[in-house]
């Protein structure tokens, strides 16, 4: 590729990338500003927060095909020229999130307690996870629908405007939390109510702007089975595949459990960091996705190829840029989320080891969620994560086994959980049966 076409190349990417950026930085301050505001408030609530909160991701994050399958499957049809087909995809969306919300919510409101215990919480801790799963039960639907708005948005490659959703809905869910918490000494609970309000803004802006692309469009808004029934299929996939991604995450947290209550608030803490991080590495998958389906939607596969290329060098260099900066702030970072020597002491182990996860975990996010699930092939993406998890689980059941391993040895596991994701992604892409899969 010569140096101009590069840099073109370079431009379309970042001109997707550095809003889609800001808007998956600013996501998980949902959850960080959870962690810093009842941190402050002691162990015992912080080790509730970690175990609802994964709790909660292990459940939402399971339906993230409403997102997954939505972008490339409305970039494919962008690409073809098939504008109303596309608003279609996103109709469909959101009356899935309709079917699938309502059930999920009681499932939270019901099981929170019971699901919460099974990752070893007991005593206080497990009652303030209940406290915040019953509260949070209440915003599952407006996530599912936050994830087909942004998915649509994306999908025609607009990633402007998820931005300035989330921006607005987290700056009204700090303000909240601060009133909940300090002024009206809610706690947890107070923590929990700032959130739901937030999000719930956020799912309200996101049908009223959907509604108007669709009708725009041309699309239908009634059900649609067929459609449905494409995108279930691929959330098939997809669902295992997100279920395998937070079976591992889940896992670490139920061993941190384990371990000790400082083990688990120090996990907590670096696992906020590596979300917050692997969604802002998330950027380029994003631009991934969006760029790849539009151009095997118009039959354009070198270009396919050729964004997918250098989104896997951009990847390696992301990495190794906020690996460095990680280890810088690795010693100070904990101080931020709790005063307990014992917390900071293993958090500053467990974030030195999520440094030197970046590098492998970028080249994971951009070539298997951003590349390849931009052209569709979402088996392959499926069992890569069965086999990352494969991997995992004897380092889980030896730090269960023998605890002295620790932080380190949970953590160390993750760095072989991401490194087999890499490398089962880079070696797929060399090859041209990736883009068999498109939509």
């Amino acid at each position: 590729m010569v140096i101009a076409e590069r840099r073109e190349l370079d431009r379309q990417i970042l001109r997707l990338a550095v809003p889609a950026l800001f808007t998956l930085a600013v996501e998980p301050l949902y959850v960080l500003v959870d962690t810093a505001i009842v941190g402050h408030l002691g162990t015992v609530p912080l080790g509730g927060l970690a175990l609802a909160t994964t709790v909660l991701a292990t459940l939402l994050w399971a339906f993230n095909f409403l997102a997954y399958g939505t972008t490339p499957r409305v970039a494919f049809l962008m690409g073809a020229g098939d504008e109303r087909g596309a608003g279609g995809v996103a109709a469909q969306g959101l009356w899935l999130c309709l079917l699938l919300g309502v059930p999920l919510a009681l499932v939270v409101l019901l099981g929170g307690h019971g699901l919460a215990h099974a990752l070893g919480g007991h005593g206080d801790i497990l009652r303030a996870a209940a406290t915040y799963l019953r509260i949070s039960a209440l915003s599952t639907p407006a996530v599912l629908v936050a994830l087909v708005g942004q998915g649509y948005l994306r999908g025609l490659s607009d990633t402007v405007t998820p931005f300035r959703v989330v921006i607005v809905a987290n700056v009204l869910n700090v303000v909240l939390e601060v009133v909940f918490v300090y002024a009206f000494h809610l706690g947890v609970a107070g923590s929990a109510w700032g959130t739901v309000i937030a999000q719930w803004l956020a799912a309200v802006w996101f049908i009223a702007m959907c509604a108007q692309r669709i009708q725009a469009a041309g699309a239908s808004v009634q059900p649609d089975r067929a459609e449905m029934v494409r995108l279930a299929s691929a959330g098939r996939h997809l669902f295992v595949r997100t279920a395998a991604l937070l079976g591992a995450l889940a896992l670490a947290t139920a061993v941190a459990a384990r371990v000790s209550a400082a083990t688990l608030a120090a996990h907590q803490i670096a696992y906020q960091v590596f979300l917050f991080l692997a969604l802002t590495v998330d950027a380029l998958a994003i631009a991934g996705q969006a760029m790849v389906g539009t151009h095997l939607g118009g039959a354009r596969h070198d270009e396919a190829r050729t964004v997918a290329y250098r989104l896997g060098r951009l990847a390696v260099l992301a990495g190794a840029v906020i690996g460095v900066g990680l280890v810088a702030v690795s010693p100070v970072l904990p101080h931020v989320f709790t005063g307990d020597g014992a917390v900071v002491h293993r958090a500053t182990i467990a974030l030195a080891l999520l440094a030197a996860m970046q590098v492998p975990g970028a080249v994971a996010f951009v070539l298997g969620d951003g590349v390849l699930l931009g052209a569709g092939d979402f088996r392959f993406v499926k069992w890569s994560l069965v086999a990352a998890l494969a991997v995992y689980v004897p380092f889980a059941l030896a730090v269960l086994h023998w605890h002295s391993l620790g932080i380190a040895g949970i953590w160390g596991g993750l760095i072989a959980w991401m490194t087999t994701r890499a490398v089962l992604s880079a070696v797929r892409i060399r090859g041209a049966q990736w883009t068999a899969g498109a939509q």
